[in-house]
């Protein structure tokens, strides 16, 4: 074996098992789970309604994530199609489209830190279907594997501050600290959420939490479904149910 033919092979055994080496890590990263998937392109479809206490707020969005770079980076679009039911108002458009990037900094077998930007724009095709209002949410999470690697334990911190829009409009300033539980059972998991806000606008506290139930269909395919409770001062909402779809590709 000439000194070409082993170069060759060393850097061939060097490329590969650095490839599966990153596949190592990605199957036992926090990241890569069903709901937080940073690696695969993911198509998520999920319909929300909620009951408020002047009538039903509906909204079916279409979210599309989009790894790019060295995948340590996700960009994020949302397009949500909203209905309102209420006593004086019935209304069925495009709400206020979102688009985010996320970035992971740090990273291991079992726990890892992202950051994430979003920009809400004031777009909705009506004022009743959206806030009125371009939002900026910048927030951080932190997430880790607990207990052999069967419970997940995904926790963020995340600020909406408007900067722009209708002056007939509130102000938007909330903050929001939620933790997320799934547990998981082969192809399926069990999950719950609590999320704690504060919306300095009307010195309000609209939290809720959620338990969820998925499914993985196939390998790249899975459903959810979560019902929800509001609680706290100037709530949002009383309760609701949400209904999702996943893609893998």
């Amino acid at each position: 074996m000439n000194k070409l033919q082993l170069f060759y092979l060393s850097f061939l055994f060097i490329t590969f098992s650095t490839k599966a080496q990153e596949t190592i890590e990605l199957q036992k990263n926090p990241y890569t789970e069903a709901r937080y998937h940073y690696y695969l392109k993911t198509i998520l479809l999920f319909n929300e309604y909620l009951d408020t206490e002047t009538g039903s707020y509906n909204t079916t969005e279409l979210r599309f994530l989009h790894p790019i770079a060295n995948k340590a980076w996700n960009l994020r679009v949302d397009l949500p199609l909203i209905s309102t039911n209420t006593s004086s108002i019935n209304k069925t458009g495009i709400g206020d489209i979102g688009v985010g990037i996320s970035y992971i900094p740090y990273l291991n077998h079992s726990k890892g830190i992202a950051f994430r930007a979003r920009v809400i724009s004031n777009s909705a095709a009506d004022p009743a279907l959206g806030s009125g209002k371009w939002v900026f949410a910048p927030a951080v999470f932190y997430g880790s594997y607990i207990k052999e690697k069967k419970l997940l334990w995904i926790s963020s911190l995340e600020n909406q501050l408007s900067f722009a829009g209708s002056d007939k409009r509130d102000d938007i300033n909330t903050t929001a600290f939620e933790n997320y539980f799934m547990y998981i059972l082969g192809k399926n998991w069990i999950a719950a959420d609590v999320a704690f806000r504060y919306n300095a606008t009307n010195k309000g506290f609209p939290n809720n939490a959620f338990v969820e139930f998925g499914r993985k269909i196939t390998s790249n395919d899975m459903a959810y479904i979560h019902p929800s409770i509001a609680f706290g001062n100037h709530k949002s909402y009383n309760y609701g149910i949400e209904v999702g779809m996943l893609i893998l590709f």
